[in-house]
């Protein structure tokens, strides 16, 4: 019996349960992480468009904030913000420009993420968790990604600080139509190297502490880390955000400055430098306002991160289980 069972045993058909290897085998024909690049962008695409317009709010009382001079905010108080825009305009005034961040937030998205998974790849050299891969990973995507949201982050910030009575815009495309026959095709890029000088270090610690995080906390509950894997990434997410956005704020101050040139009072910069914008703000309300709107910035992109990354996280397990790929992996991706 013993050896009409061994043949058994070994047969052929069994290999694909009992060996890993053939899994091992299987995951090289396989994309990364068993997801094909198409499935990156649209589940990087998902994840920016719930992010953005769940915490769009926030958004708009932190843009309001670091206008300097904008119209009719002049306290620096989230509270002040927030009353003086639902005074204004009501609760509407809060989603004025929501269509561009509709428009730019997915395609953008669709390029940050996959660029960040195609990169980590290329530069971990097979170590999942290679802190300098996730962080230079992190700076190609941003500078891939800032190219194409750039332009519509500009008109809905000027959407942003307009009101139904006082703006000079009726909507996203009229908005576009008079930057463009007023400034030209530079106006939808005045900021863009402010927010890849951002954006660059505001990945690299987001990616790095994201996986730092993640990995800290799979290794405290190694046992339950599948089944917790939607608090895991929404914590690691919000880890990664509050901290990167704290540390960026006064670039971003600059970015707003500069996309809203003319609007509501703010100021118009003859070079656009941002040693310019810089002098300009400290003159105005000193070393202070270089940190305008750090705490709803704080309070947008922690939660954001959270929700970005887990929406991202399962957009990512539903493409690995319609590929038949999620048996191939028991831990988190």
């Amino acid at each position: 019996m013993a050896t009409d069972a061994t043949p058994k045993f070994k047969n052929p058909d069994f290999r694909p349960i009992s060996q890993p290897q053939d899994y091992r085998q299987d995951a090289t024909v396989s994309a990364h992480d068993g997801l094909h690049f198409w499935q990156f962008m649209i589940a990087g695409s998902i994840a920016g468009m719930v992010e953005h317009m769940a915490m769009f709010p926030v958004d708009t009382i932190k843009t309001h904030m670091q206008a300097l001079g904008s119209c009719p905010i002049k306290s620096v108080g989230v509270r002040q913000a927030l009353g003086s825009i639902l005074k204004s305009e009501g609760a509407a005034g809060l989603y004025r420009g929501i269509g561009a961040m509709g428009l730019g937030a997915g395609p953008a998205h669709a390029v940050y993420f996959s660029v960040y998974e195609m990169s980590k790849k290329f530069f971990s050299g097979g170590n999942p968790n290679n802190p300098g891969a996730h962080a230079i990973s992190g700076v190609f995507a941003t500078v891939a990604s800032d190219a194409v949201f750039t332009p519509m982050d500009m008109v809905k910030q000027r959407l942003q600080l307009g009101n139904n009575l006082h703006s000079p815009y009726k909507g996203v495309w009229d908005c576009m139509r008079k930057v463009f026959r007023e400034d030209g095709v530079r106006a939808f890029y005045a900021s863009y190297k402010t927010t890849v000088l951002m954006n660059a270090p505001f990945t690299a610690v987001h990616f790095a502490t994201y996986e730092a995080v993640k990995r800290g906390l799979m290794e405290i509950s190694p046992e339950h880390a599948n089944d917790e894997r939607l608090i895991v990434h929404a914590t690691a997410g919000a880890a990664a955000g509050g901290l990167a956005s704290v540390v960026t704020t006064p670039l971003d101050v600059v970015k707003t400055q500069l996309q809203c040139q003319g609007i509501c009072g703010c100021d118009r910069f003859k070079s656009g430098s941002i040693r310019d914008v810089f002098q300009t703000i400290v003159r105005k309300d000193g070393y202070k306002g270089l940190v305008r709107g750090w705490a709803p910035r704080m309070l947008f992109h922690a939660p954001a991160a959270a929700i970005c990354w887990s929406t991202y996280e399962a957009s990512k397990t539903f493409f690995q289980e319609l590929n038949g790929s999620s048996s191939n992996s028991g831990t988190i991706t």
